[in-house]
């Protein structure tokens, strides 16, 4: 049996957490497994390096950045492997470049090609334990990239499914994925297994237990997925195809706080403006969320949409530089807004879902200011202040607590 193993970086924060899943790790390879095991950084280090990075320079260049964050994961790797040698079980560490993880050149938020999987299979014949970085890869220039936050989850999934490994397991400081953020809402509850097109829109719109496009990859390659905790051994939560447990209505509540909203006032009401418009943001590789056009009046009209924060600024500077060419009168941002959505299969065949939300935001007295809508997920806007609260009431609002 081939099992990839992720663990985070809070799972590795110091030596005791090391040598537990170094164990932990170990433990499967007694048995007689092939292990191949993903780590981030340890700790807050990714965090730390990037302080540095601002101190030194505010504005870093990308590909410096990734040059410094690769840091990160090499030091915890290489660490795993000493405390492997210590428990006289034979590992290696390997860096993007050992293993040869091709990248695209979108440095910060580059997405894997393919992997040259050569050198670990020659590694498990050799029945070492291979401990490979998670989050960065290397372009077609032989320059460090990085995946984006929380990458080393598709770093884990894509090697699953390039060694055909049996099981991927992604072990975090929770016990599983839940119906809400357990740390904002306190009745939140574990589910035993979730769909991967529920996953993909929980991690998409805000729930951090798994990076959206590691669950986009593993449902493509139909990598069986467990999400579990580093600290005990309870048994997670599996990601698959199909649940067999009866349907519930809503699998969960995400809220995202790193969204920002852009209002581009005045645009000519014409066909081809809204391409326009997003080409400039497509080009520049900021992804936009939700699109709201307003109805064409006096032959302009309106488009607002979200970005995630990280990318305000260069979507700005983007829109302000195109201005002669969209000919819009007006630009606006902003940063004080939050995404809140349910997601469920379940609520396709259930009518009501979205009027039982927007009764239990009105309750607490939250304004929404967009809503868009797909077959199994709502999403609005609110305010950033509202956020906490208004998650918690529309929990509640579908008996989602333990």
């Amino acid at each position: 049996m081939l099992i990839v193993k992720k663990f985070g970086g809070t799972s590795v924060a110091d030596k005791e957490r090391i040598y537990n899943v170094a164990k932990r790790c170990i433990e499967d390879y007694n048995k007689g497994d092939d292990v191949v095991v993903v780590l981030s950084a340890m700790g807050k280090y990714t965090d730390e390096l990037i302080d540095m990075a601002t101190d030194i320079n505010e504005k870093p260049p990308k590909r410096e950045m990734d040059m410094l964050l690769s840091i990160g994961e090499q030091m915890s790797v290489a660490l795993m492997g000493m405390a492997m040698d210590k428990l006289h079980v034979p590992a290696v560490s390997l860096n993007a470049f050992q293993v040869s993880m091709h990248t695209t050149s979108v440095h910060g938020n580059a997405r894997l090609k393919r992997i040259d999987t050569e050198r670990i299979h020659r590694e498990l014949e050799n029945r070492r334990i291979v401990i490979v970085t998670g989050f960065q890869g290397v372009n077609k220039y032989d320059d460090y990239t990085t995946l984006g936050r929380g990458g080393s989850d598709t770093t884990a999934v894509a090697l699953a499914a390039a060694l055909h490994a049996d099981l991927c397991e992604i072990f975090t400081d929770v016990d599983g994925i839940y119906t809400a953020d357990p740390r904002i809402v306190p009745g939140a509850r574990k589910l035993k297994e979730i769909t991967y097109d529920e996953m993909l829109d929980l991690a998409t719109l805000g729930a951090g237990v798994l990076h959206n496009r590691s669950v986009e990859m593993a449902k493509k390659y139909g990598v069986p997925l467990v999400v579990r905790s580093s600290l005990n051994n309870s048994e997670g939560t599996v990601v698959k195809e199909e649940v067999s447990v009866e349907r519930m209505l809503i699998s969960g509540v995400a809220l995202d706080t790193e969204a920002v909203r852009i209002a581009v006032i005045g645009l000519k009401d014409v066909p081809g403006m809204a391409f326009r418009l997003f080409d400039i943001l497509a080009r520049k590789n900021i992804n936009v969320d939700m699109i709201l056009q307003s109805i064409g009046r006096s032959g302009t009209k309106d488009i607002s949409f979200t970005v995630n924060r990280g990318d305000l600024d260069e979507a700005v500077a983007a829109l302000e530089g195109a201005r002669a060419r969209l000919g819009y009168k007006e630009l606006h941002s902003e940063k004080n807004i939050a995404k809140l959505s349910i997601v469920g299969a379940g609520m396709m065949s259930n009518p009501g879902v979205a009027a039982r939300m927007f009764e239990s935001l009105y309750n607490e007295n939250v304004n929404i200011n967009m809503i868009a809508t797909s077959e199994i997920r709502i999403t609005v806007i609110i305010n950033e202040k509202d956020g906490v609260r208004a998650m918690n009431a529309v929990h509640d609002a579908f008996d989602l607590a333990d």
